[in-house]
């Protein structure tokens, strides 16, 4: 498979899944319809979240992945205030959003976004509390592994940065590390890249690391996949991986909206790895043409595709 296809199928994979959850969050798994039904367009008669939102919008998920990769292909680097202005443009002024339409924002994510407005430095934004620790920044890290062309020290580094600028604590920063490292590692074309992202975290962190303790204490890697698809960044990661586990791109996007609860940024998080496990071929046509702010998306994606050697 092309590089190309894979990369785009990742970053576009994300933006889908997004979409493709955003009718059906808020709901259990019980009042979901089944997978099979599961659609840009519910059926009729299901009671939408966002009712207002047209069919095939990516929410705050989306929208933030999209600042990210605009920051990172403008700047050449990781650079925490450009980005922390991106996030507030995108609250205030609709900046990435569809429309520029911005209808969700999480708890923790919006008291950054005030303490950026407030003047505080962007790698301090985040709230750090144990209870701070939302799928916020997991949900847009992606387009970092993407861009991304060091070491896995450094990518593992970059992805623990770009979170302090909404979820400070070590465990949201240990989710996105892991998460980037799975991302490579699918990429890569390893055998069993979640297997090798974890390897690889262990041996690149002290054992006494906040993000060791992390790793060991709160995701457990280890153990066999299960998830509730709930915000929870540990959640959501080991959602995002039973998900992968239900099949190619299709079949793994709609298992991740049938957990119920915060089902597009699961849906986004799985979406965006099965994209580049399968690559953009994989993904449906129709969901393809219903996906709105192609406008938005895909010169980012020409331009991260030139910068990878891979034009589109």
């Amino acid at each position: 498979m092309l590089l190309r296809d894979r990369v785009a199928g990742g970053l576009v994979g994300l933006l889908v899944g997004d979409a493709l959850g955003v009718p059906f969050e808020f709901h259990p798994p019980e009042a979901l319809p089944p997978a099979d039904r599961i659609e840009m367009t519910p059926p009729e008669g299901f009671r939408r979240a966002h009712a207002s939102v047209p069919p095939g919008t990516w929410s705050d998920d989306g929208a933030q992945a999209l600042c990210l990769l605009a920051s990172l292909l403008d700047r050449g680097q990781l650079d925490l205030e450009d980005f922390g202005r991106r996030l507030v443009d995108w609250y205030d002024s609709g900046y990435m959003a569809v429309g520029g339409v911005v209808f969700d924002i999480g708890i923790t994510t919006s008291r950054a976004l005030r303490a950026l407005r407030d003047g505080v430095p962007a790698e301090l934004a985040g709230p750090s509390g144990d209870r701070d620790n939302g799928n916020g920044s997991l949900m847009r890290v992606l387009p970092l592994a993407l861009w991304h062309r060091g070491t896995d020290a450094e990518l593992i580094d970059l992805a623990c940065s770009q979170s302090k600028v909404s979820h400070g604590h070590p465990r949201s920063q240990a989710c996105c590390a892991l998460y980037c490292l799975w991302a490579r590692r699918i990429l890569q074309g390893e055998p069993n890249p979640w297997r090798d992202a974890v390897s690889t975290l262990r041996g690149l962190c002290d054992d006494d690391s906040p993000l060791m303790r992390e790793l060991e204490g709160a995701i457990r890697p280890d153990e066999p996949p299960s998830g509730r698809g709930t915000g929870y960044v540990v959640d959501c990661l080991r959602s995002a991986r039973l998900a992968l586990e239900a099949g190619p791109f299709e079949e793994a996007v709609r298992a991740a909206v049938a957990l119920g609860h915060d089902t597009d940024t699961t849906a986004c998080v799985a979406g965006g790895l099965a994209g580049l496990r399968d690559g953009l071929s994989a993904i449906p046509p129709r969901w393809l043409d219903a996906l709105r702010g192609k406008e938005l998306y895909e010169p980012l994606l020409a331009r991260l595709l030139d910068r990878l050697g891979a034009p589109a």
